[in-house]
């Protein structure tokens, strides 16, 4: 169980991105953190992954203070972090890329299992290298499926829609679905997506570094999906 306790953080010409935030994000469930651009939604994420610090407050996972650990520390006690913009590796091959994320040494085959679940064909990645000849799209299946490999307590994911094509968010969906059912670990997105926020457990609205609202989908998503012209943040876009 992963717990946050008065969370609060500002950046320097940026005060209050994140006001005071407790929240419990309890095993095995499926939750999205959604609400307005600027609310500070990706703060929390990365405070979660350790790669930003609060000024106040704590997190503890399983009941472990983990406030101080780094990104690395945070990893190995088992919260993955899948970025926006996934990073690039020139001279790792994907399989390289999978068999590290693992943290075993994996056999071709099983390597290509995990390609196969996010949609790619695997003999046509498998040993390619994670580098600028692969698209926005390829780069964020390759990076969901080293999640998968890893198999962490906590998996987070920071807009995995961005970028992709409508086939690709399609399998997207059924990824994350198949992870929620297969996986012991939680599952936490930030998305606008409806189609994302209609698999949650839990949903938080996120607005102005405070949480609006919180609860399971059937409780939240309607309100979200009737609010006014100015806050159609919710709506999926161009979908």
């Amino acid at each position: 169980m992963l717990e946050l306790k008065n969370i609060s953080y500002s950046a320097e010409g940026k005060q209050g991105i994140l006001k005071n935030i407790t929240l419990t994000i309890e095993d095995k469930k499926f939750v999205v953190i959604t609400g307005p651009n600027g609310g500070g939604k990706s703060t929390l994420a990365k405070i979660i992954a350790g790669i930003e610090k609060p000024q106040s407050g704590q997190i503890l996972l399983d009941g472990e203070d983990i406030t101080s650990l780094s990104i690395t520390e945070r990893a190995k006690a088992g919260i993955s972090f899948a970025f926006q913009q996934p990073v690039r590796f020139k001279g790792v091959t994907v399989k390289d890329l999978i068999t590290l994320a693992s943290g075993q040494q994996l056999s071709t085959e099983t390597a290509c299992q995990y390609l196969s679940e996010v949609g790619l064909c695997a003999r046509d990645y498998i040993d390619r290298e994670v580098n600028a000849s692969l698209s926005g799209g390829e780069l964020k299946r390759i990076e969901i499926a080293t999640v998968l490999a890893r198999k962490t307590k906590v998996s987070l994911f920071d807009e995995p829609e961005a970028g992709i094509d409508l086939w690709s968010f399609k399998n997207l969906i059924d990824v994350f679905e198949k992870m929620h059912e297969e996986i012991q670990g939680s599952i936490v997105i930030i998305s606008h997506q409806e189609r994302i926020l209609n698999i949650a457990d839990k949903i938080i609205v996120l607005s102005n570094g405070e949480i609006l609202k919180e609860g399971t989908k059937q409780a939240v998503l309607p309100s979200l999906l009737n609010v006014s012209e100015g806050c159609r943040f919710m709506k999926e876009e161009n979908r």
